[in-house]
């Protein structure tokens, strides 16, 4: 495959650093001539979205704001479509679009740009991730469309979008996820940190149980992450109590595990001395383990 150049520096190949037209009054149409910087204005009733748009969601009160601004000020960038036919179909500018229908606006600035379908992709996920607008799944989907549609390796991905190898790598491993956890990075109950820190968790079953822990406790990044090495912990196989330990120690043991809600082990080490260990899986655990001991006292 040849290899072609990449994208990656930004839409600034794209959009010229002239200003692109004057604000435009809300609602009123103005005359179809040719703006500085090779944009004109078109109706913005016929234009269409692009199919391969990665964002799923547009956060409707930032959608709000947006239109608030494109009322006072006009819009000041341009959209970049792609014309077929009498129309035109979006190939970056999605969210100012739909903020311009929604602030009256009847004609936007736009460049026209010929495109094939793998380039509406790849500048559509520039133009998010350069914003900072898609959440880690919708990168990840978006670069797996890259590699399933389009016949693009990892590394051909990241170069056309300006990315490390292993960062688009990393993203990638996140579709390995079960659908509610992926869900979950999509609805903004978790974050990408997260959903990376689930994965490190062997089975889909104890994933999801993360996920519903993280969710459920409200845990940040460092919180997550010893969440995970408490279940990590947990699944690796745990030594058998010494058979030389005491009935009376064992039942101890689990008088203390029953008082405080988590495992504990009691390590005899000779001469009538040990330790009691205790296991604890996340900030608040440790919390209410303190609470349960301090309250004894």
């Amino acid at each position: 495959m040849t290899k072609r150049k990449g994208l990656g520096r930004g839409l600034d190949a794209l959009i010229p650093s002239q200003p692109a037209e004057q604000p435009q009054e809300p609602g009123k149409a103005q005359a179809q001539e040719p703006l500085p910087g090779g944009a004109h204005l078109v109706a913005v009733t016929n234009i269409s979205p692009n199919p391969r748009q990665p964002r799923t969601i547009i956060d409707q009160e930032m959608l709000t704001e947006l239109a608030a601004s494109i009322r006072e000020h006009g819009l000041i960038q341009p959209l970049i479509v792609t014309k077929q036919g009498d129309s035109y179909t979006l190939i970056a500018g999605e969210r100012r679009w739909r903020a311009a229908q929604l602030a009256g606006l009847s004609t936007v600035p736009v460049i026209v740009k010929e495109t094939t379908p793998q380039e509406m992709l790849e500048l559509a996920i520039i133009e998010n991730i350069q914003r900072a607008d898609l959440n880690a799944v919708e990168e990840a989907l978006a670069y797996r469309a890259l590699m399933d549609d389009f016949g693009l390796t990892q590394e051909e991905v990241a170069d056309r979008v300006g990315k490390a190898r292993s960062t688009v790598a990393n993203l990638v491993r996140l579709l390995q996820l079960p659908a509610e956890a992926q869900q979950a990075t999509l609805d903004g109950q978790i974050s990408g940190a997260h959903a990376r820190e689930i994965l490190r968790l062997p089975t889909a079953e104890a994933q999801i149980q993360a996920k519903n822990q993280m969710v459920r406790l409200g845990l940040n990044r460092r919180q997550a992450a010893v969440l995970v090495d408490g279940l990590l912990v947990d699944k690796k196989p745990q030594p058998k109590p010494k058979k030389t330990m005491m009935p009376e120690m064992l039942a101890l043991q689990e008088q203390f595990e029953h008082a405080l809600g988590t495992r504990v082990a009691i390590v005899e080490e000779g001469q009538g001395g040990g330790r009691v260990v205790i296991y604890f899986y996340s900030d608040e655990e440790l919390q209410a383990i303190y609470e349960s001991i301090a309250h004894e006292r």
